[in-house]
């Protein structure tokens, strides 16, 4: 679908014909900014509003290192550029068993205070981008950074809380699969994730995880269920 400009052939009149502009810009942007997104990876997919990661915006992620590699593994897959802010014990060797492309990952362990000039310089480059904050930003910090994801159609991804987010996915349980009495070792996880909206109003999704498999790839391991927020 083709998109034009809003055009006015007169000066503005009133009022209502300022509404009126306001409303088909609005109308256009939004337009535009959902269909850009980027494939996620199918066991998340339920997850998520939508089915997929939208670029130009943000997800918080709490909990799971490994569900944040599960967060980058579908749009690195797809051929996207990512990258790590902030996280010096994110374990490169795992990233690429789980199906991230190393040679399109860029690594910050250290960033330093400048954390937040840093992840900028980072999303003007790399489509997908996850963060780690040593404290909290700013309202007018994360106001230019939401406007320059916007702007450089990139997704953010926060490990942690962060403002104005998509959706929050958060590990609620978790368990080790593979110990026996005084033998064997850790060969899987499952996990279950829940994913709250934007703003937290309306109903959360819940879905069982293998975070990884006995394999080491991420998949369901029951159906993803809708709840009522309490």
């Amino acid at each position: 679908m083709s998109l034009a400009a809003p055009h006015l052939d007169e000066p503005v009149a009133g009022r209502a014909q300022v509404h009126e502009l306001q409303t088909r810009i609005r109308q256009m942007q939004a337009t535009k900014l959902e269909s850009r997104t980027l494939q996620t990876h199918p066991a998340l997919s339920p997850l998520l509003p939508g089915g997929s990661l939208k670029a130009g915006a943000a997800y918080s992620v709490r909990g799971s290192t490994t569900l944040l590699m599960a967060m980058l593994a579908g749009p690195s897959a797809a051929g996207a550029w990512c990258g790590v802010v902030g996280m010096p014990d994110f374990g490169a060797e795992a990233a690429g068993r789980f199906g991230i492309d190393l040679e399109r990952l860029v690594l910050v362990p250290h960033p330093g205070e400048n954390w937040l000039t840093v992840t900028a310089a980072v999303v003007d480059v790399l489509s997908v981008v996850v963060v780690a904050p040593p404290a909290r930003a700013k309202d007018g910090d994360v106001a230019r950074l939401t406007a320059r994801l916007r702007q450089r159609e990139a997704t953010l991804i926060v490990a942690g809380d962060w403002p104005q987010v998509e959706a929050t996915l958060t590990v609620a349980r978790s368990g080790w699969d593979g110990l026996g009495t005084g033998n064997g070792y850790l060969s899987s996880r499952r996990v279950t994730v829940e994913s709250a909206p934007r703003g937290g109003t309306g109903p959360r999704r819940t879905a069982e995880l293998w975070l990884p498999a006995v394999d080491e790839s991420f998949r369901t391991s029951g159906p993803t269920r809708l709840e009522a927020v309490s």
